[in-house]
């Protein structure tokens, strides 16, 4: 792609001695995710504070490269090739857990999962099994309804109220076991549970005989629980004392780990 002369000059240059047209391009892509997905130029204008013909000349680099598309209504939408890069950041991110996940299982004797929020399903982009032998619904590239799932709970908990309800009146609350949550008031108060106690818990929602345990990841760069699953014999009320406090020092050592790959 053709480097016009300004590109060469101080002022394209960021203060932390980056190029500042790539820096303002991935800020205009994060508050178009953060505004839904589809914003216009004013909009971004006024979020970002820059002037409508700087963000018009980096939104037509961001057309031209495939990474924003144009809508029919002027509007521009986040585009299909992101989809490719987000795909691969996430088995990335599955990769970058594994150790930590490997320690749940040493430490807790039961499975360990990562998972993340993909619009408006959870996906297990990580697992490491445990030595026990059970087969659980569990497994990488698994997609689930967050209603029935710890991890759903865990990384739904800090969500405004009313946008949860617009998640699951999109989703529905389909019940996988006869324990599974089906009302949103009462998956709300599921929610408040999990900001009181820190943690999620699965009991049996979404598999007769497994109860699951789950926190979120803090400050990830993409919303993250981990949690173990195991049956639920094992994972009792007195085992959960001794999970919880491993789940969550886990979590704050990986929270720190992506960071240190992330550096602000």
């Amino acid at each position: 792609m053709p480097t016009s002369s300004a590109s060469t000059t101080d002022s394209a240059k960021s203060v932390g001695g980056g190029v500042q047209s790539l820096e303002r391009a991935f800020d205009l892509l994060e508050r178009m995710a953060d505004a839904g997905g589809e914003v216009g130029l004013s909009e971004l204008s006024a979020s970002s504070g820059l002037p409508l013909p700087t963000i018009h000349r980096l939104m037509r680099t961001l057309v031209s490269c495939g990474y924003v598309r144009q809508q029919a209504n002027r509007r521009y939408a986040l585009g299909p090739r992101l989809i490719r890069l987000g795909e691969s950041a996430s088995r990335l991110l599955g990769t970058w857990a594994r150790p930590y996940l490997a320690r749940l299982v040493e430490e807790t004797g039961e499975t360990a999962n990562m998972a993340l929020l993909d619009g408006d399903e959870i996906v297990y982009v990580a697992q490491v099994p445990s030595k026990h032998s059970m087969r659980m619904f569990t497994e990488v590239g698994r997609r689930v309804l967050p209603h029935s799932t710890g991890v759903g709970k865990a990384l739904l908990a800090h969500t405004p109220d009313d946008e949860v309800r617009a998640l699951l009146s999109r989703t529905g609350m389909p019940a996988a076991t006869e324990k599974t949550i089906t009302t949103p008031d009462g998956f709300l108060a599921a929610l408040e549970d999990v900001r009181g106690q820190g943690y999620a818990v699965d009991d049996n929602e979404q598999e007769i005989g497994v109860r699951c345990l789950a926190v979120s990841v803090p400050n990830s760069p993409t919303a993250a629980a981990i949690s173990i699953s195991g049956p639920a014999g094992r994972v009792t009320e007195a085992a959960t004392e001794k999970i919880v406090p491993v789940l969550q020092q886990v979590a704050a050592e990986l929270s720190e780990a992506l960071a240190s790959q992330n550096p602000g």
